[in-house]
């Protein structure tokens, strides 16, 4: 059965048809997909999606939707995954989110981020969540340090799936362990 997580005013949920639309609305707007390569079409969101929801029917987690528990709008995701591409740091769970920018610098993002490391650690039984972004992202990277998450310089890596020279190329990668995770959340 999916897990579903609920915070002060979040609540982390799987996906339903009513949240196509606004998330790819969301993501089609250049502010939210800064520092992402491109905008996304509907049918790249669609899919995303899809592969969540095939997620969540397999193991019961994902990147979940994520609602305001007052009004029930949908805002974005927050989520665990496993990067669909090989990386430096492969194999890894993943902690990620994108938010409409209605809802940013309210502590939305860290607030569904804290729940979902919790259910990481605590349901899931990882040892170790990791997530990763552009150097330049600075509002994730600040979140991710507000989750206690480590960053080192040594562990920047080049992104796989975007071309040498492209401005976002190189990420840094934060890592928290169950240990240190379970202390803070």
């Amino acid at each position: 059965m999916p897990l579903t997580l609920n915070t002060a005013r979040l609540l982390l949920r799987p996906w339903r048809d009513s949240d196509r639309a606004p998330f790819a609305a969301l993501n089609a707007d250049p502010e939210v997909m800064e520092f992402f390569p491109a905008l996304q079409s509907r049918e790249q969101s669609d899919a995303s999606i899809d592969l969540w929801t095939a997620q969540f029917a397999e193991r019961g987690w994902s990147n979940w939707a994520v609602e305001l528990r007052d009004s029930a709008a949908f805002i974005g995701f927050i989520g665990l995954s496993v990067p669909r591409r090989q990386l430096p740091f492969s194999p890894c769970v993943e902690i990620g989110w994108r938010l409409a920018r209605a809802h940013w610098g309210q502590g939305l993002a860290t607030e569904g981020a804290r729940a979902a490391l919790a259910a990481g650690f605590e349901q899931l039984g990882l040892a170790e969540i990791v997530s990763f972004t552009a150097l330049t992202n600075l509002r994730s990277r600040a979140v991710m340090e507000r989750l206690g998450m480590r960053s080192d310089s040594a562990e920047d890596f080049d992104h796989p799936a975007l071309p040498e020279g492209h401005a976002l190329r190189r990420h840094c990668l934060y890592r928290l362990t169950r240990e240190d995770g379970l202390g803070r959340l």
